[in-house]
């Protein structure tokens, strides 16, 4: 067989005009990310009758609450169509939809981050899921270093406010307004009701609540101390690699947020050793009782709240 000629010049610019087209064709054919999400939920509700105003983020090490889910469906995530799937240590990745008492809630048994090599949009899209089943309300839970002294080692503290450090915010692109608004105010990104419902029971559990500012970091290397000694000046209390992007995505299309963190270890340089993963999950383990007893506490109230 005798070998193909080249193309002239003019008939190669023609073929890849007709490559592009195609190519523009089966790209435009694809769902953008109201449909996939759309798409997502729709698969979520095949699998159970419940349909849950409250969904739960549970962050490293502090996925067992969503065990307790009486009634539970248990879906892993690489089942849910375009549903990233979490490869962090402690994170089970499996989505949970139970009832807590009388509550019926959604729990991610783990969450994906902008370290594992997702884009911020892949990050957020559970938070776009939810939004599209009808979500009202999210409790998004986290491990977190401790900045302010106070907040030691074992410590459950609420959000108050957060400073994303990340350089990367899940709006950027286009924007859908069946999501929401192109510019959406972030005044009160944390819920100051839901904020008054936690402290007011951690308070009464004995747990002695604090609130905080949350500082969110790329990750996954762990801060330095000249680092941590920025943060603090800047009015961070809390640092963490996970979070803000879903109160972002999540104040965008109108879902009320609470922010609770769980202080797995002080910050580097505060104290005199070196940090590692191991101590977080130790850490998240021992005081799940605790964690487990105020979201219990607290869900009716958020369930009250947003009926």
């Amino acid at each position: 067989m005798s070998p193909k000629k080249p193309l002239k010049k003019p008939a190669r610019k023609k073929l890849a005009a007709k490559k592009l087209l195609s190519f523009a064709r089966k790209r435009d054919a694809l769902p953008g990310e109201f449909e996939r999400a759309g798409l997502a939920a729709d698969f979520i509700f095949s699998r159970t009758n419940l349909r849950p105003r409250i969904a739960l983020v549970l962050g490293s090490g502090l996925g067992a609450f969503a065990d307790e889910f009486a009634g539970a469906t248990k879906i892993s995530y690489a089942e849910i169509p375009y549903f990233p799937q979490s490869t962090a240590i402690g994170h089970a990745g499996r989505l949970v939809v139970g009832r807590v008492g009388v509550v019926p809630v959604a729990g991610m048994q783990g969450r994906v981050h902008l370290y594992e090599g997702y884009s911020a949009k892949e990050v957020v899209f559970p938070i776009r899921v939810f939004a599209r089943m009808g979500v009202k309300a999210v409790i998004l839970t986290n491990a977190a270093g401790g900045i302010r002294r106070e907040l030691s080692q074992g410590r459950l503290v609420v959000i108050s406010d957060h400073i994303n450090l990340q350089g990367v915010n899940p709006l950027t692109g286009p924007n859908d307004e069946r999501f929401g608004l192109r510019f959406h105010d972030m005044t009160a990104a944390y819920d100051r009701r839901f904020r008054e419902m936690a402290v007011g029971e951690g308070n009464r559990l004995g747990m002695g609540m604090y609130e905080g500012v949350y500082a969110a970091v790329p990750g996954p290397s762990y801060e330095t101390p000249a680092e941590i000694r920025y943060l603090r000046t800047i009015g961070a209390d809390l640092v963490g690699m996970s979070t803000v992007p879903e109160v972002i995505a999540a104040r965008h299309s109108g879902i009320r947020v609470l922010g609770i963190s769980c202080v797995t270890n002080a910050a580097a340089g505060i104290l005199d050793q070196p940090l590692n993963h191991v101590e977080v999950l130790e850490t998240a383990e021992r005081v799940k009782g605790q964690f487990i007893r105020l979201l219990k506490a607290v869900l009716p109230q958020i369930a009250d709240a947003i009926a």
